[in-house]
């Protein structure tokens, strides 16, 4: 057994796995024998995860993150992982509310309504109105939840070093996953770093380099009255984008707002994606609103993902290569994103690669899924033992979201007519940046401290080559066992020879033997020769190499 001091709510894990069906993890857990790992069905995980409360639920919405880990099964169904729960009973909230405010409640806000308008297992929402008017929602954290974060946490890391003892959790680094929770987790306990994302996600928004920032909305944060526990933020008044009815909006056609918010939520997250490189990560239909006048809000920043502007270019090639169904790129650039220090085979990546965009030969472009092919790549690196950076991800469940939002939202989405243009303006952001002149003058900078630099160098490596002072060093990897092959059969060759020299040598002596010394000399040879030559046989017979 571990962990000794949470043993009743290791009891309850016990439980929970008995009742669900995991024999698996339930000899883990009682310390039994657990021989190969076996996962529970998708829907046995999903259902494991929610009796266990919604600590886990986290875990397993942060699962659905990684198809790097899991197969698209497991996604799909963690996917729809919601950690809805009742609501804090209000008494409970007003004492919280008034331990986080600096000023009494009641100069503070005018009006605060006790019914949650949203309840989860971190924190609720509440509709409040401020001493000036102004209509805000109070994101308060549930009392007590820190405590049980804490034991849940140990709990999974405890059940995370069991599991790494075994090849399954090695192979898959799942005390690193576990960190990665940890801190995920913990970070959603301080409601001032939501706030910040909050804050980062609006400003770059404003900023449209492909859209009119006046038509997307993220809420304004209230610094002054939030803390780690409290979130004080602009109230939006409006509905989830999907069940918004358009036909009662301004007299606008409905088919052609339905295409321009499509268009507008495309190019506000290839936006983040592939230009600010932070993204809001959790894009589902419940964090997309549609506002009464006409504009489209994100909410819930807690999760956000980032992109290194290298990882982009990779990325936006990847998007291109998928387009193009190029197989070979695909696999090139998946090396790109994996640590290098990974062996892989190659041809074995570019085949797999080839199999998979063949299905997609023959068929319209505009009807492919593309996060589905992205969730195959992913799968195919998973399959190569490829090792991929956690924020791909968080990546592909961005544009799977926001893909099947749009679709859902608009049945008619061409997907390639959306990102097209995009493409054409991120190929040419690339080449030339963002200031074409700048980068004209880095360049020539560049080429004028190359051509200062080349004749120097040139200098030298002739100065080398013809005073023989230059080196070449050469490392080739593979070539351990290839030396230590041609060390053993080096040293069984001069064994050979050893022992006929000594077979020859005590011949002509025997053969020569005038005294009784010489004739003793001549055994003596021919016993070493015999044990030599029997030690030799020995050793070819035990290393299997006899053929």
């Amino acid at each position: 057994m571990f962990l000794t001091q949470t043993v009743p709510r290791q009891r309850e894990i016990i439980e929970v796995v008995l009742r669900n069906g995991w024999d698996y993890m339930r000899r883990l857990l009682t310390g039994g024998k657990a021989d190969e790992p076996q996962l529970p069905t998708p829907a046995v995980l999903k259902n494991i995860l929610v009796d266990l409360g919604p600590v886990y639920v986290k875990l397993g919405q942060l699962l659905s993150t990684r198809p790097d880990l899991l197969s698209a099964g497991y996604i799909d169904e963690l996917s729809t992982l919601q950690d809805e729960v009742p609501p804090v009973p209000w008494s409970e909230i007003e004492v919280l509310l008034r331990q986080q405010l600096k000023t009494p409640l009641e100069e503070t806000f005018k009006t605060i309504n006790p019914v949650a308008v949203a309840a989860g297992s971190i924190a609720q929402t509440h509709r409040a109105t401020l001493a000036d008017g102004r209509e805000v929602a109070l994101k308060v954290q549930r009392p007590g939840i820190d405590v049980t974060v804490a034991q849940d946490i140990a709990l999974i890391q405890g059940i995370a070093d069991l599991v790494a003892r075994t090849d399954f959790g090695r192979n898959n680094e799942i005390k690193s996953i576990a960190e990665e929770f940890t801190k995920a987790l913990e970070a959603e306990l301080d409601f001032t770093r939501e706030a910040e994302y909050t804050d980062q996600l609006r400003r770059n928004l404003s900023q449209g380099k492909w859209f009119d920032p006046q038509q997307i909305v993220v809420a304004e944060i209230y610094w002054e009255l939030t803390t780690e526990k409290l979130m004080v933020m602009e109230w939006l008044e409006g509905v989830p984008l999907l069940t918004a009815n358009l036909s009662n909006q301004n007299g606008k056609d409905p088919i052609t707002e339905r295409k321009a918010i499509t268009s507008l939520l495309f190019r506000a997250f290839f936006q983040q994606l592939y230009i600010d490189g932070f993204f809001h990560a959790d894009p589902h239909p419940g964090n997309v609103f549609y506002l009464q006048d006409g504009r489209v809000a994100l909410l819930d920043c807690g999760m956000v993902g980032r992109l290194d502007p290298r990882t982009q270019q990779i990325l936006t090639e990847m998007v291109l290569a998928i387009v193009d169904l190029d197989a070979q790129r695909c696999a090139q650039l998946t090396l790109q994103l994996a640590d290098s220090s990974q062996p892989v085979i190659l041809a074995r990546l570019e085949n797999d690669y080839d199999r998979m965009l063949r299905k997609y030969l023959n068929v319209n472009l505009s009807a492919i899924n593309f996060s589905h092919v992205i969730y195959e790549i992913l799968q195919v690196a998973r399959n190569n033992k490829i090792r991929l950076p956690s924020n791909m991800g968080l990546y592909a469940k961005t544009l799977a979201n926001l893909e099947g939002l749009a679709r859902g939202f608009n049945p008619e989405l061409n997907f390639i007519d959306e990102i097209q243009p995009l493409l054409t303006d991120l190929f040419r952001r690339q080449l030339v940046g963002e200031n074409p002149l700048r980068s004209l003058l880095r360049t020539a900078l560049d080429l004028k401290s190359l051509s200062l630099q080349s004749p120097r160098q040139i200098e030298l490596l002739l100065d080398r080559v013809t005073s023989e002072t230059l080196q070449w060093n050469l490392s080739l990897r593979g070539l351990d066992g290839v030396r230590r092959t041609m060390d053993d059969a080096a040293n069984r060759l001069s064994f050979s020879i050893l022992v006929g020299s000594l077979i020859m040598g005590a011949a002509i002596i025997s053969n020569h033997a005038q005294t009784t010394q010489l004739s003793l000399l001549s055994n003596i040879l021919f016993a070493a020769a015999s044990l030599l030559g029997l030690w030799l046989i020995f050793s070819i017979l035990r290393s299997g190499r006899l053929k």
